[in-house]
């Protein structure tokens, strides 16, 4: 019997240094403007909330986010574009969700591109509401993007 991560049943697990190849390249493939790789360095270092999805042998996704005073932040949440479509997704989010609820967050934030429809919709099914915009937020083609600030309660009702 393997112990090897299999597709059809992705393990959660802390995301380490030696994931930073792995975590950059499903950056740069899935989004116009990525994070540097020294930006998710610096967010293990601080040791922030910083997880990944194994299927296989591969990385099929990651989440980022942070916690303070009540709070939480969601920093990042991607899946390789390789294994979207799948679940993935939402299997980060609620780990991230729980992460910072075990923290002493009460409640998230986060911000989305309005264009990531598939991403807005999952932030909609686990229960994000869009609390403002922030304008020209975000890189954009020829110009920028405002970001959708989105908030959900993490107490249990």
């Amino acid at each position: 019997m393997s112990a090897e991560p299999n597709p059809f049943h992705p393990v959660l697990r802390a995301l380490a240094p030696g994931d930073l190849d792995a975590v950059y390249a499903i950056e740069t493939r899935a989004y116009p403007f990525p994070w540097t790789r020294g930006i998710f360095s610096e967010c293990l270092k601080i040791g922030y909330g910083c997880f990944g999805l194994q299927a296989g042998p591969e990385l099929a996704g990651y989440s980022i986010h942070n916690w303070a005073a009540g709070e939480s932040h969601l920093l990042n949440l991607c899946v390789s574009p390789d294994w979207q479509r799948r679940g993935f997704g939402a299997i980060l989010l609620d780990n991230a969700m729980t992460h910072a609820r075990g923290r002493g967050a009460e409640v998230m934030f986060l911000e989305v591109r309005p264009s990531n429809v598939a991403a807005m919709a999952l932030y909609a099914r686990r229960g994000f509401t869009e609390i403002g915009r922030r304008p020209a937020y975000y890189r954009a083609g020829e110009g920028r993007e405002d970001a959708v600030v989105m908030r959900r309660s993490l107490t249990v009702t």
